[in-house]
């Protein structure tokens, strides 16, 4: 009886050590396969050659690149910001796959393609995060453009188009080239009890232009307000 019962309690060891040691071979199984591609996962992932993405850094951290299509070549971090297109897929002959990409710097690296799906989405992404701020600021640019031409466009002295251009409006100026010269006020206010009423223009950075019989007869600035 003592010998079958020493005999029963080694078998759960036995079972135990062999799912622990296939596990672990398992595990190293799938770590040595990580980086070996079948031909369609390769023609899949050189799809992405010609695309362009950008770099978003995640709590101060930006993607690492290589400089050589090695593991050994030095890394460096790309910048915030930053785009860069795919413009090779190399290595895909030997099964040892890199992007080579080239930044808006004119900067080449590589990166491999795992570590470029590890990133996607997260400091690598497909639109430039910074497109609505350059969209606002084209059409800003735009925008001033164009009152800059109305402006030299107008029959008005050097002087007097030189102040217009620097926003500084002067007296004898009309209600609708006050417009063109500033844009709109962000409150109008009609002073009655006079014969003909004042107007006071208030603009966002705290001056009041005043307007009398329907042309400018001074501008307040915010110190002035204030005083």
């Amino acid at each position: 009886m003592l010998v079958k019962t020493a005999i029963n309690d080694r078998a759960p060891v036995k079972t135990a050590l062999g799912i622990s040691l296939l596990a672990s071979l398992l595990v190293v199984s799938i770590s040595l396969g990580s980086s070996h591609y079948t031909k369609a996962q390769l023609d899949a992932l050189a799809t992405r050659v010609g695309a362009v993405y950008w770099i978003a850094s995640t709590d101060s951290r930006t993607p690492i690149f290589l400089s050589a299509p090695t593991k050994s070549a030095t890394s460096f971090r790309a910048r915030d910001n930053e785009s860069f297109e795919i413009i090779e897929f190399t290595g895909q002959k030997e099964k040892d796959p890199y992007y080579r990409v080239k930044f808006d710097s004119g900067k080449e690296g590589y990166i491999r393609p795992e570590a470029f799906l590890d990133e996607l989405n997260l400091t690598i992404v497909a639109t430039d995060p910074l497109a609505s701020e350059k969209r606002k600021a084209t059409e800003a640019a735009e925008v001033e453009k164009k009152r800059v031409e109305w402006i030299r466009s107008q029959p008005w002295k050097p002087a007097v188009k030189d102040a217009a251009i620097k926003r500084r409006p002067l007296a004898g100026h009309t209600p609708g080239e006050v417009k063109r010269i500033l844009g709109n006020p962000v409150r109008v206010t009609k002073v009655t009890g006079q014969r003909v009423p004042e107007e006071h223009w208030q603009y966002p950075d705290g001056s009041v232009l005043i307007f009398y019989n329907q042309l400018l007869i001074r501008m307040e600035a915010r110190a002035a307000q204030e005083r």
